[in-house]
């Protein structure tokens, strides 16, 4: 190959001689570039155009350590032009390479081959990066470029640099400064935490009992139920996993599962048909009806208790829809999306939340008629799955396949942080679900159900095995888990459906506006075609205008000195 790149250099330089003539000879230590410039035989195959029309980067087979190969186009290319979003070589090899779905975070440092290191082993004077391209340009101050990534303070250090945070704030992902909260940073209670001249004391919301000695909230009443959807139909079990009974026997691919506790409904869904079931547990027979036949791809399915809608995000539409609960009425509430992957409300608040796992990996948040958009996580996220709200705290737990974890942040897009890490049972989670102290999924990988405390992932249990059977929608059921609200007035949030009454009075109200306008445009126009009467004394037909072809056609009054009057125009 390397003999094969000398030959085609030769012919190169040979077929050039007569294209050269008028320019500046070149000499044995520089390249000849098709255009006729001379560049230093050291700056050919770098990756760089330095010719000016790339001929110093064709035909390389030995491309330098700063620059990428294009096999298709026997070219090199600069390493910084890898993962840019913009294919250099011809058949966009370097923007397929493994590296290119890594994003990388705030407080990491992009390679130019597009790998990610940590910010701090930037100019350490080790090379983190293969191309040791973390430790290139090390002399500039890099607080002054976009204060250095960092939200609040960056201190410049001879070697590299450091974000700080003002007194009362912490330093997040080594660039971003949060509020501390003292509840959440200790995370020690349940749910309620209140601060006492430096202590914390736990609390539980009506209905919870507060365990003695921890800050565990137990719910009262009935006992709570797991249900779970497989490909051999759908099940429940208790919290612990030794009762367990089949609820559908329909064998289906398994797919996402939600629940109206208030009158023990569930809904779930068949992702390849699209069609969405409801199932009363109060019915003898429990047989499941047909609601609606929405798109194919819904991998996420959640219910707004308070105003009995049914969200769901679909991967063939591209979009977050929601339905009312008789499934009367359907809307695409946002459109544009990736690959969306898992819905969940908080009607008392107003919000929806959802997670896109394909092109920029993220989870938003939104009113629950569509408007206020805004993302949460965007970063050190690969492939969220799925999707759950502790109410009580207001916190949002996310599970991400790509990572292998579990994590949580709450509903402002704070404080976030790991709960579980990949302990042999979280490979390829779909369900995700909190209650009381944990946090509970379904694995595809192992066939289990799981939980662990939802604090730190301590106390991990295997609820129950399913062998060969797959799990994926989890959900529990609890009157507690759908609080009332109370007073909470529907009309306080917009409805996600255009209002027919108010759509035809609006209708109507712009065409009688319409015909207004018309009418007066049509009067207008008739006042100024009409011929206007002229008025036989001089002066009143002056004022009315002063165009001098009408002032030549005006009559003259002539006096007689008998006091008789004629007249005649000019």
């Amino acid at each position: 190959m390397e003999h094969l790149g000398a030959l085609l250099l030769i012919l190169t330089c040979v077929s050039r001689l007569h294209s050269t003539e008028g320019f500046p000879k070149c000499s044995i230590e520089q390249f000849v570039c098709n255009n006729g410039r001379c560049v230093h035989l050291n700056l050919r195959c770098d990756g760089v155009d330095d010719c000016g029309d790339s001929s110093d980067e064709i035909s390389c087979f030995n491309c330098t350590s700063g620059s990428f190969h294009c096999v298709a186009a026997a070219r090199c290319v600069s390493s910084r032009s890898i993962c840019d979003g913009k294919p250099d070589c011809s058949d966009g090899a370097d923007e397929q390479l493994d590296t290119c779905a890594q994003t990388c975070t705030r407080s990491q440092f992009r390679c130019t081959d597009g790998r990610c290191v940590p910010s701090s082993g930037r100019c350490d004077n080790i090379k983190d990066c293969e191309d040791g391209s973390d430790e290139e340009n090390c002399d500039d101050n890099e607080c002054e470029i976009n204060n250095g990534g960092c939200s609040h303070l960056c201190i410049d250090l001879p070697l590299g640099f450091m974000c700080d945070c003002p007194s009362g704030m912490r330093l997040v992902q080594d660039t971003h400064c949060q509020d501390m909260d003292q509840c959440l940073d200790s995370d020690v209670c349940d749910q309620i935490c209140v601060r006492t001249n430096g202590s914390l004391a736990c609390e539980c919301q009506d209905g919870y009992v507060l365990t003695a000695g921890t800050g565990e909230c137990k719910a009262t009443g009935v006992a709570a139920r797991v249900v779970v959807s497989t490909h051999e139909g759908v099940k429940w079990m208790d919290l612990s996993g030794s009762e367990q009974r089949n609820i559908t026997y329909k064998r289906a691919s398994s797919g996402p599962v939600s629940a109206l506790n208030a009158n023990n409904t569930l809904y779930w869904i068949i992702p390849y048909s699209g069609i969405i079931y409801r199932m009363s547990l109060d019915s003898s027979d429990h047989r499941p009806a047909v609601l609606l036949k929405a798109s194919t791809g819904i991998l996420g399915l959640a219910v707004d208790w308070i105003r009995e809608l049914l969200y769901w995000v679909s991967t063939s539409t591209h979009a977050l829809h929601v339905a009312s609960l008789n499934g009367s009425k359907q809307s695409e509430l946002i459109s544009g999306l990736s690959r969306p992957t898992a819905v969940a409300v908080q009607p008392l608040l107003g919000y929806v939340f959802w997670a896109d796992s394909a092109v920029s990996p993220r989870i938003e948040r939104a009113s629950l008629d569509g408007t206020s958009r805004i993302a949460l996580i965007t970063s050190s996220i690969r492939y969220p799955v799925a999707i759950s709200l502790d109410i009580p705290r207001g916190l949002l737990y996310w599970a991400d396949s790509g990572l292998r974890i579990i994590s949580r942040v709450a509903f402002d897009g704070q404080h976030r942080k790991t709960v579980v890490e990949s302990n042999g049972y979280l490979d390829k989670p779909f369900g995700l679900a909190v209650f009381e102290s944990r946090v509970y999924w379904s694995d595809q990988l192992t066939n289990s159900i799981c939980s662990a405390d939802k604090h730190n992932g301590n106390m991990l249990q295997v609820s129950q095995r399913l062998g060969s059977v797959s799990p994926a929608g989890l959900v529990i059921l609890h009157p507690l888990l759908q609080p009332s609200g109370n007073d909470l007035l529907q009309s306080e949030t917009r409805t996600p459906f255009p209002d027919s009454q108010f759509a035809w009075l609006l209708s109507l109200t712009v065409i009688i506006s319409l015909l207004l306008v018309g009418a007066v445009l049509w009067r207008q126009r008739s006042e100024l075609c009409a011929p206007r009467s002229l008025s036989p004394l001089g002066d009143e037909t002056l004022k009315e205008s002063q165009d001098p072809l009408l002032l030549s056609r005006l009559p003259v009054i002539h006096e007689h000195k008998d006091g008789t009057q004629n007249g005649s125009t000019h």
